[in-house]
């Protein structure tokens, strides 16, 4: 099992362990040919890259949701690229990065009648109960009729069989539904602005990676590469 180390120990070992997402494209999944790919595996990349000066010098853990703060508070991990959202709650528990992408949520449809929120005013939404996501659909849409679903595969499943005209959640995840469905579009407007972050071990000993990793993300984000990155993996860009 990889464990956590201090920046000193990952550079006299020559890699990084970091737990990603292999199943949620375009943030971190598996391609045909079973390679991990997505904007948190080129994340993950350019900081072994900048780090240790190969791009490779990494290794991957992947991680279910349930796990993904407990492996870096458990010194399984280095680091944690795998969709989380930086909270306060959160952050008593660990550190966070500056953000690497602002996800939020986002309305997903095929039907071609709906080109904006108001066209969704007495229509069928539904959303993943006990979301965040209700509370911003009934701010941005208050007349339209709500359906929860236990899972994005239901959501899925209702909008397929137009139980549903549209289906609200994470532009993160419905960005890759997008990308396999081609029949689906996305709204232009996000419903909401979350950040997610790199997770890092708390600690003083952990200070110098900490600085490193948020120094690192900010050169990448005042040098335009992750927006690049962003646009190459199809998310919604910051601005929509």
């Amino acid at each position: 099992m990889a464990s956590a180390a201090e920046m000193p120990e990952i550079q006299r070992r020559g890699y990084l362990t970091i737990a990603v997402k292999d199943n949620l494209r375009p943030l971190g999944f598996k391609d045909v040919g079973g390679n991990l790919q997505g904007l948190e595996i080129d994340l993950a990349k350019r900081l072994a890259l900048d780090f240790l000066g190969k791009a490779d010098a990494v290794k991957f853990q992947p991680v279910a949701n349930r796990d993904r703060l407990s492996v870096v508070l458990n010194n399984k991990v280095d680091l944690a690229i795998a969709r989380v959202t930086a909270t306060e709650s959160r952050a008593r528990l660990v550190s966070f990065s500056v953000p690497y992408y602002f996800d939020g949520a986002v309305i997903v449809t095929k039907d071609a009648s709906v080109r904006q929120l108001s066209d969704l005013e007495n229509r069928k939404i539904a959303v993943i109960k006990n979301s965040s996501t209700i509370a911003q659909v009934r701010y941005y849409v208050p007349k339209a009729e709500l359906v929860g679903v236990d899972s994005y595969q239901q959501g899925r499943s209702l909008t397929e069989s137009n139980t549903v005209v549209a289906f609200a959640a994470d532009a993160s995840v419905l960005s890759g539904w997008v990308q396999q469905y081609p029949q689906y579009r996305l709204l232009p407007t996000k419903l909401s602005t979350q950040p997610l972050s790199v997770v890092m071990p708390k600690g003083l000993q952990y200070d110098q990676l900490r600085r490193q990793v948020n120094e690192a993300i900010a050169q990448y984000t005042a040098e335009g590469w992750l927006k690049k990155r962003v646009e190459y993996w199809g998310l919604p860009s910051e601005s929509r």
